[in-house]
């Protein structure tokens, strides 16, 4: 879930992206499973439940992922999606939380689709959404077959797609948390696999998303502290590694104690009832020092026609009419932005 600094980020730090050709040739790296879980919790029947094949098999993640990618390459968006590896074990607490969140959800989803009321069976649906290692892997194999290239990361994928964008290798990370913001990453676009309108809960209102991006250096001067204490603050508020935060201090009162004290060693002085289960020197650490690798190749290549068919159509029961002219989209999207510009990496990010 991450860390929610929405709260801080002033208004001139964000620059709405009102049509995704404004980010025309810009290659971005996508959290993976951010993105998923967005699609799992968003391609929902009325009555909350996943879309499914004729197995009983979830399918709402490719589908979100097959038709969702389609648009950012007629947009001349060069996706690269980042997958987690292998969680830290600094987040084995708010593992525990969320399978405990779901399955709490779940009973309440059951309990409103008795009852009736299809809203709320929704809202508790989104929430128990569960992502298995079997949709990861079909979602890569999906991917695969569209010519889209996927990053395996050794732990975080929101890390190792901040190291991606520090290296110049993307233009930006992608995802909805904040997170690869306090990993380093020099810009941070939200929204980009969601918007769109959406309903608001509980009200027969809907409002347009738009893709919003964000710039570390700009939000640092902005806040006048460094990319150390904005971890700090985050750290006061809540993090994945420490998902409670320090009781009563809020995202005014963090920034403060950290403008003020210099350092979170310091503010935590000042906070007696302070408690914290993980030492968070170390959760500092790992947000500036997180497991990443440079073991990857991005290449983007013709869609493969015959693979997409066979995973979506004859595998999980999508419709032909619907997956032969979307296929067509990708492949035409694919000759006029990819392969008519075959240029190096330098040229696209001087787009």
């Amino acid at each position: 879930m991450g860390v929610d600094l929405r709260e801080l980020i002033p208004d001139k730090a964000v620059k709405i992206i009102n049509d995704l050709r404004e980010l025309h040739g810009k290659i971005i790296a996508v959290d993976g499973y951010n993105a998923l879980y967005q699609f799992l919790a968003a391609i929902r029947q009325p009555d909350g439940k996943p879309l499914i094949d004729s197995r009983g098999r979830v399918t709402s993640h490719l589908s979100g992922l097959f038709y969702r990618t389609i648009n950012l390459v007629e947009a001349c968006i060069k996706p690269v999606y980042v997958f987690d590896g292998k969680p830290p074990e600094l987040k084995s607490r708010e593992i525990t939380q969320r399978m405990l969140i779901r399955s709490e959800a779940q009973i309440k989803y059951e309990e409103a689709l008795e009852r009736g009321d299809l809203e709320l069976a929704r809202r508790y649906a989104q929430i128990s959404s569960k992502l298995t290692n079997e949709m990861v892997e079909e979602s890569k194999k999906l991917l695969s077959a569209m010519g889209i290239p996927w990053v395996q990361a050794p732990s975080e994928g929101e890390a190792q797609a901040a190291y991606m964008t520090m290296k110049n290798t993307t233009w930006s990370t992608a995802s909805q948390d904040y997170d690869s913001l306090l990993f380093g990453s020099p810009r941070l676009v939200r929204n980009l696999t969601i918007s769109g309108k959406r309903k608001l809960p509980k009200k027969e209102v809907y409002v347009e998303v738009k893709p919003e991006l964000i710039e570390l250096n700009t939000l640092l001067n902005q806040l006048g502290i460094t990319r150390e204490q904005l971890i700090d603050v985050a750290i006061l508020l809540g993090t994945d590694y420490n998902p409670d935060g320090v009781k009563g201090v809020g995202p005014k009162t963090a920034l403060k104690l950290i403008k003020t004290y210099g350092s979170l060693e310091k503010a935590i002085k000042t906070l007696p009832e302070a408690h914290f289960p993980i030492d968070p020197l170390k959760i500092r650490e790992f947000f500036l020092k997180p497991p990443v690798t440079d073991d990857y190749k991005i290449v983007w290549q013709e869609p493969d026609e015959r693979l997409i068919k066979e995973l979506l159509i004859y595998e999980h029961d999508f419709s032909e009419d619907r997956v032969t002219p979307a296929i067509e989209r990708l492949k035409k999207a694919y000759r006029e932005c990819f392969k008519s510009r075959a240029k190096g990496l330098d040229a696209w990010f001087k787009t």
